[in-house]
């Protein structure tokens, strides 16, 4: 489940920049006593996702609205289940109305995209990781819609993980300084990862004491050799230029986690609309 506190806020502030000082068309459309009844479609199979942000949507622009969920996240919806019902002030359910698809059809986009890296990797040990590539201010939504499509979280922030990368090992010196300072400080239970682009950094990587290590855009060829130079003494991550279409392939190559960008910087939205059933 996501932080509530951080999805409170990203639900605050684009209410904010939605809809400012107030829904105009609405105000002088519809009559402020007016109530009615709303429905929230899947138009597509989708793996659902974002659906705190939206109850918690409807709710902020109005506490007096009834949010009824039809589903919960990480079901595997038809196209043309309805996801939730919401009744209330007219004026409110359209208010609320496009922030709360933006939230649902992104991370439904992002859970349904997950599942299906999920689905090609079938079979294999390996875990698929998202990033810190997500939409700035999203954070929390994003992560919690790949753990709802089966996917893990690599880690949520600079403060949680450690993963030295090129710009550290240039900014000390090398891999094994790097590694070094990484477990001179590090909290015990915190693994030290560190990213290396060939055989080289590989077994520098290894010999210094890294617990994990990612394998940057590295070939097919060159992953099922690190693996077996690393024979079991360290986790091997693979990262970059991950598709749908070679997962599997690197999936094969023996590797414990795959990391995917893609997951959350370049998902497609889930189609999904919201219609006024009764008035």
């Amino acid at each position: 489940m996501a932080d509530m506190d951080e999805i409170e806020r990203m639900v605050k502030a684009a209410l904010l920049e939605d809809i400012g000082s107030g829904d105009l068309t609405s105000r002088l459309v519809i009559d402020s006593h007016a109530m009615g009844r709303a429905a929230i479609c899947a138009e597509a199979e989708l793996v659902l996702a974002g659906m705190d942000a939206a109850r918690l949507t409807f709710l902020n622009v109005d506490k007096d609205l009834r949010f009824n969920a039809g589903f919960t996240d990480g079901e595997r919806l038809a196209a043309g289940a309805i996801i939730a019902h919401i009744e209330g002030r007219l004026r409110s359910l359209l208010a609320a109305e496009r922030t709360a698809l933006n939230f649902l059809q992104r991370a439904s986009g992002i859970a349904t995209l997950t599942a299906e890296f999920l689905k090609r990797v079938s079979g294999t040990k390996v875990k698929i990781l998202d990033t810190r590539k997500t939409a700035p201010g999203l954070r929390a939504l994003d992560k919690a819609a790949v753990k709802a499509g089966g996917g893990q979280n690599h880690r949520i922030g600079l403060f949680d993980g450690i993963l030295i990368k090129d710009n550290h090992i240039a900014a000390v010196g090398g891999i094994s300084e790097a590694i070094k300072r990484a477990k001179a400080a590090a909290p015990r239970s915190m693994r030290v990862e560190v990213e290396v682009t060939n055989q080289i950094e590989l077994d520098e990587a290894i010999e210094a004491g890294a617990d994990v290590i990612l394998l940057d855009n590295m070939s097919l060829n060159d992953m099922a050799d690190a693996v077996r130079r690393a024979k079991g003494r360290v986790l091997i991550e693979a990262s970059g230029g991950v598709t749908l279409d070679n997962v599997a392939a690197i999936a094969a190559t023996g590797v414990d986690f795959i990391s995917v960008g893609a997951l959350t910087h370049s998902a497609p939205a889930a189609d999904i609309s919201m219609d006024i059933e009764k008035a």
